[in-house]
């Protein structure tokens, strides 16, 4: 008589995952290299082909001047003083401008997108106003606030606000409706409902519009200190341009877009941190 372990059928064993042929790994390392290669060659080149087309006499050279006299006079603005004047003002109208209208945005955006009437209420509105460029407003503003600071805060407040706004009512609305009315059977205050489970719900959307927000308030600095003031980095590159000081103003230019990069790297980093499960 056979043996019950000889009656056990035994399991198939798993199909192993096949390896990775070791010229695919080759590929695939040569092909990260070269991307690391080309994006530390890339500014240097362009800087390279910049330097050269400038000094070719192919285009005016006081139109366009090379890195090199750019450099000169980014210089001088850094060593008369001035430029950590124009710093520390344009930085705190974005990022004082950039906090009220993130904290409205997201205020209004849980308001509308979990109360439907309040929605109805206000978004047509909303959507109407939301298209208006922050410059088009400079005129007004002039004439409401004069040349103080909260004129440059409205419009940085604007062009941030309605970006915020609209990410987190559309987070708000992607929320699961099946664990709001679980927390609500179970007795979850609606406040402790709405803080734990609808804005922990829609936070990924929500630094979306965040990091949207980042870069669109350094757009509308532009119109801010377009709208009058005497002291900020746009304000130096406009008075440069009516002096024809053309190599600070593209130095002005390389240094917001510089100050721009590292604000949106910084909040990036600090976001996958926060909403590591996004």
């Amino acid at each position: 008589m056979a043996s019950g372990a000889s009656d056990t059928i035994a399991p198939e064993p798993a199909a192993a995952t096949p390896p990775r042929r070791p010229g695919r790994r080759r590929a695939d390392t040569f092909e990260r290299r070269l991307g690391i290669v080309l994006g530390v060659l890339s500014l240097p080149l362009f800087i390279g082909i910049w330097e050269l087309t400038s000094r070719s006499g192919i285009v005016n050279i006081v139109l366009f001047p090379p890195p090199s006299v750019v450099a000169v006079a980014v210089l001088g603005w850094v060593q008369s003083g001035q430029f950590f004047l124009d710093l520390g003002a344009s930085l705190y109208r974005v990022t004082v401008g950039f906090a009220i209208g993130a904290i409205c945005g997201i205020v209004m955006g849980v308001l509308t997108g979990q109360f439907h009437l309040f929605s109805s209420f206000v978004s047509p509105l909303f959507h109407i106003l939301r298209p208006i460029p922050p410059i088009a407003f400079v005129p007004i503003v002039i004439l409401w606030f004069g040349l103080s600071e909260a004129g440059k805060l409205f419009l940085v407040v604007w062009g941030v606000f309605f970006t915020v706004w609209l990410a987190t009512h559309i987070g708000v609305q992607k929320v699961d409706r099946g664990l709001i009315r679980a927390a609500l059977m179970l007795g979850t205050p609606r406040r402790q409902m709405l803080q734990e489970v609808v804005l922990l719900g829609a936070l990924p959307y929500i630094v979306v519009g965040l990091r949207t927000a980042v870069s669109i308030s350094f757009y509308t600095l532009v119109a801010a200190e377009l709208a009058g003031t005497f002291v900020g980095i746009v304000y130096r590159i406009e008075i440069a341009q009516q002096n024809l000081q053309t190599g600070q103003v593209m130095g002005g230019l390389a240094a917001l877009g510089l100050i721009s990069f590292v604000a949106d790297r910084l909040f990036a980093t600090v976001s996958e941190r926060a909403v590591w499960w996004r």
